[in-house]
């Protein structure tokens, strides 16, 4: 169960340093290998390759009245392991679709990861606190 936020740097070449806590569950469990995607929200979606697995089974279920659903999620994942420093090249079309240049934000979800531009996810999540809370929270207790 993958949790908690952690604020990152790209380098020149695209790669991100995996956080050692997440590291080392990625290498004892998954050998390092992961699946990075679109997400439609604006943010990468990055998933042990296990998870990803489950996942992609789901999507490639989905009719054909979901199609452009699939080259969402299907089309644009891109299989990557972690090199010998804990790092993984996001491909230059990924970091596009994401308009993440350089700080970035990664967020544990439980079974896998978003990765946001910095000043994206900075913007969102201050509209979604200063927006009404879903009824899916109403009666939930903080």
């Amino acid at each position: 169960m993958f949790q908690g936020a952690s604020s990152l740097s790209l380098d020149a070449k695209g790669r991100l340093s995996v956080p050692t806590r997440h590291r080392d569950v990625l290498i004892a469990t998954e050998a390092g290998r992961i699946t990075i995607t679109k997400h439609p929200q604006g943010c990468l979606m990055i998933f042990p390759r296990s998870e990803w697995e489950k996942f992609r089974e789901r999507v490639a279920a989905l009719p054909m009245d979901a199609q452009w659903w699939k080259r969402i999620f299907l089309g644009y994942a891109m299989d990557v392991d972690l090199d010998g420093t804990g790092r993984v090249l996001v491909s230059p079309e990924l970091r596009q679709t994401a308009g993440i240049a350089k700080d970035a934000v990664l967020l544990g979800m439980g079974s896998h990861f978003e990765l946001w531009d910095k000043a994206t996810h900075d913007a969102q999540e201050t509209l979604a606190l200063q927006g009404p809370v879903p009824d899916a929270l109403k009666g939930f207790a903080f």
